[in-house]
């Protein structure tokens, strides 16, 4: 019921930066959430005019796959940065209404609070859905922080003074992807989450077997006739 307040149909400057400021002021950087056991991640895909959300639910404990779906929607708005969540938000809340197990964690491929206006696409699906979520990057949407040098080490990520998230080395031969929270879950919450999710990858298991899917709905979505 409240998704239109939060996607509005008005795409205009001023109606996105006021749908922005709404979800800056509910957005909770706390833990609030009770055990976690299961974790998802979601990642998007687009082929021509469509976008392609991908959900993987997995065991939190064995990293093993409960449940996938999926939604294909019609692009409605171009990319621009920092308003990535009114292009790919709407199909996201779409496949995660699909699922039959929601997960008590979501990893969003995106920023969190580590955002301009505090509303990157995690935070703003978290908010939207009222779940927690962790937003996982591969570069610096803002702020600046230390690359760290072994896997395992996490530096702040830090934006007008303030820690809004980390740069974690997730592998020795990528460079540190950038964990924040989302919504309702802590600065270092999100961060041993996303550790105890790592498996050799660059990124932490939800995140890469949700990109894994989409893209493979995409190839799919191709070769259909």
């Amino acid at each position: 019921m409240l998704i239109p307040d939060f996607f509005p149909s008005d795409t205009s400057r001023s109606s996105l930066l006021a749908a922005q400021k709404l979800v800056a002021d509910l957005v909770i950087t706390e833990d609030d959430f009770g055990e976690i056991r299961l974790i998802a991640g979601v990642d998007q895909s687009f082929k021509d005019d469509k976008i392609i959300s991908g959900i993987v639910v997995l065991e939190y404990d064995l990293l093993e796959v409960v449940e996938r779906v999926h939604s294909i929607q019609p692009v409605k708005y171009p990319y621009i940065p920092t308003f990535l969540s009114f292009r790919e938000g709407p199909a996201i809340v779409s496949a995660f209404k699909k699922l039959k197990t929601p997960p008590d964690i979501l990893l969003v491929d995106g920023a969190g609070i580590n955002h301009p206006r505090r509303a990157g696409i995690a935070t703003h699906v978290g908010v939207a859905l009222d779940v927690p979520t962790i937003g996982i990057t591969k570069k610096i949407l803002c702020g600046e922080g230390k690359e760290p040098a072994q896997v395992g080490e996490a530096n702040p990520l830090i934006y007008e003074g303030k820690n809004v998230g980390w740069l974690l080395k997730s592998t020795n031969r990528s460079r540190a992807i950038v964990v924040a929270p989302g919504h309702r879950v802590s600065l270092d919450s999100s961060l041993s989450i996303v550790k105890a999710c790592l498996r050799a990858h660059k990124l932490p298991e939800p995140a890469r077997l949700a990109h894994e899917y989409v893209n493979g709905l995409k190839r799919d979505f191709e070769s259909s006739p």
